[in-house]
């Protein structure tokens, strides 16, 4: 952190970072105060989250079930941070002014991380719009939990192409059911009054928001098959879960999220109209401006050669 408030400092950093930190809470609680930074360097740098993972992935059976996999009975996943300390956290959290995000991927991870979410907003008096805490991935849930995330204002802060990179083998980890009812949801949390915000979880996906958009709007895997296709989003949904909610999950959406007179001009323009070429010319689209603040970071020219580049 002290490195990167140099660079931004200085003028170095290209790109503006919002950025959760994640240290013990001995360490936090002696920090925490001196490191939230709001918009620093022309607003190049936040931090103002804190970072904390409750159970493992689901392609390595760790994420933490109610139920037993159906390819592995007997094994429910791994809860990988302890729930007492993580509701430490939660009250450093809350003292301090951060967000508190937790990776949650399994159905019970997400119920007992909502549980402790709660426990917080009471014992503070508050709503969870107020925080803006945020589950990270949000890829499995029990049915009743759904309804708990605009319940409680937390944001289910998920990344699409996990959707669609995972689709082929999920049922044989969740069985049928649970995978129908439960996996990548995301529009169920919609219609359920939940705040979903978009992201491609870089590197463990390709970074590429196209992919990620393509995603969400239609669920199609490789070989043509949708996962569940009634989950997904419109576009105008899939579009908004990436720039206005981003913004808002950030507590940014005053700068960010919209073209908008007096934001932040960030800009990205694309070869094609995404919101209205057909569905299967979607991956197509390339990047062909990155603007920001108003000054073009890349540019996609065509040399005599034909081959793209940057500068």
């Amino acid at each position: 952190m002290d490195l990167l408030k140099r660079l931004a400092e200085d003028g170095e950093l290209d790109v503006r970072l919002w950025v959760m930190l994640d240290e013990s809470n001995d360490r936090l609680a002696e920090k925490l105060a001196e490191y939230r930074i709001i918009g620093a360097a022309d607003n190049h740098l936040t931090v103002r989250a804190i970072k904390r993972f409750v159970d493992g992935a689901l392609g390595s059976h760790g994420a933490w079930l109610l139920e037993p996999y159906a390819d592995m009975p007997g094994n429910t996943g791994l809860n990988t941070y302890p729930l007492e300390e993580l509701k430490q956290t939660a009250r450093l959290a809350l003292k301090h002014g951060f967000q508190l995000c937790a990776h949650a991927i399994g159905d019970r991870a997400n119920r007992e991380t909502l549980d402790v979410f709660a426990e917080a907003f009471a014992a503070a008096a508050s709503s969870g719009r107020d925080h803006r805490w945020r589950i990270e991935h949000t890829q499995h849930l029990h049915p009743d939990d759904i309804p708990r995330f605009g319940a409680l204002g937390v944001i289910a802060s998920m990344q699409a192409v996990h959707c669609t990179s995972d689709g082929p083998w999920v049922p044989s980890r969740l069985g049928e059911r649970r995978s129908r009812e439960g996996a990548y949801v995301w529009r169920s949390l919609i219609d359920a009054g939940a705040m979903v915000a978009n992201g491609t979880d870089a590197p463990v996906e390709d970074v590429d928001p196209i992919a990620n958009f393509y995603a969400s709007v239609t669920r199609g895997m490789k070989g043509g098959k949708a996962f569940y296709p009634e989950q997904r989003m419109t576009r105008r949904e899939a579009l908004r879960s990436y720039t206005i909610n981003g913004a808002y999950a950030a507590f940014e959406e005053d700068i960010k999220g919209s073209l908008t007179p007096g934001k932040l001009a960030d800009i990205t323009v694309l070869s094609r109209d995404i919101m209205t070429i057909p569905e299967e010319e979607i991956p197509d689209t390339e990047v062909v401006y990155t603007i920001v603040g108003g000054e073009v970071k890349y540019c996609r020219t065509m040399s005599e050669g034909g081959r793209d580049a940057a500068r």
